[in-house]
């Protein structure tokens, strides 16, 4: 019978919010077993809400809990630990040390007065990984600061990049950020625990939003520090691309990604342009992108004359890649996203799964995000 990728694996969670969790629940999600290690009033996103979902107790009583909190913390137990009481953390640390893994994004040095730090409980158990989350990382001038998501995006360059060119300077509508650095956080923890399978020993990743921000930059980043010139916000256009952008239709809009000449010059058929393919001024990518104004405005006035679907159904059959701006709902309902399974079923609430495909292997993606305490014994 197929098995989970992690079905053994111990993991203690002394996260919350988002990057954290993000960590835990996409380990559960490939079989790990994940205890939440929540204060008595729990993790805070069980209350950022609405949107919440009303869930019966086993006492019969009821929970409130916000669909924030479920998008991040399914397959988890819940286990309540008041670290001001010393059984509760003698227990904390007594799990502790027959895990494989920590997950804590307190701030720097926060869990030392509780023994529960890298360096004791590494001395507990020498082969645990012990993965830490902050806003700066464990390092640096700035360790010591706190650092959110939506700060990050602003002090990592993100921001400045994102936008309408003469418009605000634009946040990511979801926290970028931290979901980047949840994913990051799953890759140093796996690779700890390959390595430990040679050396016998754990470790500590350090892993931060602002280094997750800066590293995640990619060929903007690399314009910059090898042209030399300040990268600036373009919109829905790419730096290095042309066209690959936002076009109007005459009903709505649809983005047209040209990552070739081969690709550019179907898009002019499909439009009636065939000479501007051969045209000095667009034939090759540097050439578009030097001329990117005059190539937008020429094709815009074609667009305009078409409406959405016929467009994107014509360059469909000319193998341009090209496609609609969805709404959340309809991205959902996109026959793509069903066929590939993206909405899963947990104990009746819907959410999204883990996008990982295997072979074999099964993924755990059946269990709910936990009522508060729902581990006790």
């Amino acid at each position: 019978m197929d098995e989970t990728p992690l079905k053994g694996l111990k993991v203690v969670e002394l996260a919350r919010i988002l990057a954290g969790p993000w960590i835990g629940q996409t380990l559960a999600d490939l079989g790990a077993e994940v205890i939440k290690i929540e204060s008595p009033s729990g993790d805070d996103t069980r209350q950022w809400g609405p949107p919440f979902i009303e869930r019966e107790r086993p006492d019969g009583g009821t929970e409130r809990v916000s669909a924030y909190f479920q998008c991040a913390n399914r397959g988890k137990a819940s286990v309540i630990c008041d670290f001001q009481n010393a059984d509760d953390l003698e227990n904390l640390k007594a799990l502790i040390a027959e895990a494989d893994v920590v997950i804590e994004n307190f701030k720097v040095g926060g869990l030392d007065k509780y023994g529960l730090d890298y360096a004791s409980m590494s001395a507990l158990n020498p082969r645990l990984v012990y993965a830490s989350i902050t806003g700066f990382g464990q390092t640096g001038p700035r360790a010591l600061q706190p650092g959110y998501d939506f700060l990050i995006q602003g002090m990592s360059g993100i921001m400045d990049l994102t936008g309408d060119p003469d418009g605000d300077p634009q946040k990511v509508g979801v926290a970028w950020i931290d979901i980047f650095t949840g994913l990051y956080g799953v890759i140093g923890v796996q690779a700890a625990l390959a390595e430990r399978e040679r050396s016998g020993k754990g470790q500590h990743v350090d892993l931060s939003l602002f280094d997750t921000g800066i590293s995640v930059l990619a060929n903007q980043a690399s314009n910059f520090l090898i042209g030399g010139v300040e990268p600036k916000r373009l919109g829905n256009a790419h730096p290095n691309i042309a066209p690959y952008q936002v076009f109007p239709a005459s009903d709505g809009h649809l983005i047209v990604t040209c990552g070739n000449d081969r690709q550019f010059a179907s898009f002019c058929d499909v439009l009636g342009l065939g000479d501007m393919a051969v045209s000095p001024k667009f034939a090759t990518n540097a050439d578009r992108v030097a001329n990117r104004s005059v190539l937008t405005d020429v094709i815009t006035a074609k667009t305009l004359m078409r409406t959405r679907s016929d467009l994107i159904d014509a360059l469909e059959q000319a193998k341009v890649p090209a496609g609609p701006i969805n709404r959340v709902s309809e991205a959902l309902a996109d026959p793509q996203a069903i066929a590939r399974g993206l909405q899963v079923e947990a104990d009746g609430i819907s959410g999204l799964g883990t996008p990982i495909k295997f072979s074999r292997s099964i993924k755990s993606e059946d269990r709910s995000a936990p009522l508060l305490g729902q581990g006790n014994k």
